[in-house]
């Protein structure tokens, strides 16, 4: 067979991932923070981005500020030129020197600085006709927060004299983690240092005694042993509850009677004692601020019955395309590559606004089909939650399950009956024992906690009775499954929840 040379047209499909593409994917997913953070980076490298302000923020400013002021800064004086009637110049004469040697920390009148600065300065410093307080917000008293390490670098600096003994201590104060446990070994800040481990032992002991007690302990048992010592009640007993306390995980009371030497009635008093103390005393210090949830959608009863669904206004970022600037430069563009750049800053700035505004139709269309799913959810509560899964939704709305995968990450809704996240709808599904209709496992968690919650201590719940008790009310569910779900609420077993509910009514005979 000869081999020839041939001309042939094939005709296929493809998806390509443009940037633009991954750029409209990557949005779904973003929580609001991320969003803010990623539209900051895009305004910065994009000159023809910018944010949409609201248009009554200057008018709101103009009637906000004290109408001394704009006075003082129309006359470009300050408060000693308009009330002791003296000039800068006078002043400069009298004293032979200039008002920003006389006052190096001034920042300078409205005219060196503008009235912005000016009016932020009087507003923090007590010069804006009010008190100094009204200066202040609850974000910059939150910033000045000390930190752990603040606050043990000042004990170091009380409790030390010798410079070798406060290098030790800085280097074991390094070792801190937040919540105030020391991790570092000492060996190896000895070998480091140049110095022996006793050395470093000493020093230990040393900032093992400072406030709050607890700090620089090296587990859970050495930072309650810190805190017993200073209330003075590390005696031999509490001393071996401490030696044990696997054993008081396992709520294994009789166990530790034994070891401890006590009755009953004691045991119980020393374990009132070890709940009283804090088993992380650095995480008073915590240095960083848990961000706010901030709810994507919100729901409100409508006056018809219905539910209104709207996205927060906070959530949605205001950003516009500059095409009044792009007008202006584009013309003054020397070469191609500038030309193309500004091409492009348009193309990606267009692409941008409209992947936003349908991030918000996308969010607003899901949320609304979660609200007509879940509507016996938003009246009765927890117990009327419906078996709900992502397939369900996007067929309904008519858009792919990875979309709105995507859409419920991580976004929240405020309802009446709190804010809740978009996944927490989502929940498995348990058969009816009569063949009804199916079970969302969130609610037969509910009726779990409930159930073990009212039960009596003589008639403690197993795990093979509350299965009976499920599918008498027609729940066809498993007694693993149970287990997993008691489990993961964090409720010991039966033999756990009786030892301790005798101790308890022991204790109140």
């Amino acid at each position: 067979m000869a081999l020839a040379a041939k001309l042939q047209l094939r005709q296929s499909q493809s998806l390509v991932m443009t940037p633009q593409l991954m750029q409209s994917i990557r949005l779904l997913q973003f929580t609001h923070t991320e969003l803010e953070h990623f539209i900051d980076e895009e305004i910065e490298r994009n000159p023809l981005l910018e944010r949409a302000e609201p248009q009554d923020d200057a008018a709101s400013d103009q009637a906000q500020k004290p109408e001394a002021e704009p006075q003082a800064a129309a006359d470009g004086g300050d408060w000693f030129e308009s009330e002791a009637g003296w000039s800068a110049e006078a002043i400069s004469e009298k004293l032979d020197t200039s008002l920003e040697n006389l006052f190096p920390d001034d920042p300078g009148t409205s005219e060196r600085l503008g009235p912005d600065l000016t009016a932020q300065w009087k507003s923090a410093s007590g010069n804006g006709g009010g008190s100094s307080s009204e200066g202040l917000d609850a974000g910059d008293m939150a910033a000045s927060a000390i930190t752990l390490r603040d606050h043990v670098g000042e004990q170091v600096a009380l409790a030390f004299t010798n410079p070798a003994a406060r290098l030790i201590a800085g280097e074991l104060a390094d070792g801190l983690d937040e919540t105030g446990y020391m991790r570092a070994d000492t060996a190896e800040i000895a070998a480091r240092l140049g110095t022996d481990a006793a050395a470093v032992g000493k020093v230990l002991a040393v900032c093992q005694t400072f406030e709050p007690s607890g700090l620089f302990a090296r587990d859970l048992a050495e930072c309650l042993s810190l805190q017993l010592a200073v209330r003075d009640r590390l005696d031999p007993a509490m001393k071996a509850l401490v030696a044990n306390l696997e054993l008081l995980a396992r709520r294994d009371f009789q166990a530790l009677k034994r070891l401890c030497g006590v009755d009953e009635e004691d045991l119980l008093d020393m374990l009132a004692e070890i709940r009283a103390l804090d088993p992380r005393p650095g995480m008073a210090f915590s240095g960083g601020a848990s961000d706010a949830i901030v709810a994507d959608v919100e729901v409100r009863a409508a006056n018809d019955g219905s539910w209104t669904v709207e996205l927060n206004a906070e959530t949605l970022p205001r950003v516009l395309v500059h095409h009044i600037y792009f007008a202006q430069v584009s013309p003054q563009a020397k070469n191609q590559a500038e030309k193309d750049f500004l091409a492009e800053c348009l193309q990606n700035a267009n692409w941008l606004t409209r992947s936003l505004d349908q991030r918000a139709k996308t969010i607003l269309k899901v949320a609304s089909e979660i609200v007509r799913q879940q509507d016996a959810f938003l009246v009765h509560g927890v117990r009327q939650l419906k078996p709900l899964n992502l397939r369900t939704v996007a067929d309904a709305i008519g858009m792919h399950e990875s979309t709105v995968s995507r859409v419920t990450a991580n976004k929240y809704m405020l309802t009446p009956r709190g804010v809740f996240e978009l996944r927490y709808f989502f929940t498995a599904s348990i058969a009816a024992s009569g063949g009804g209709d199916a079970h969302s496992s969130e609610a037969v968690r509910d009726r779990i906690k409930q159930m073990i919650d009212e039960e009596k201590p003589v008639d403690v719940l197993s795990d093979d009775a509350i299965v009976d008790m499920l599918k008498e009310s027609g729940v066809d569910i498993a007694r693993r499954t149970v287990a997993k779900y008691r489990e993961g609420m964090n409720i010991p077993s039966s033999v756990q929840r009786r030892r301790e509910k005798r101790a308890l009514a022991s204790a109140g005979r």
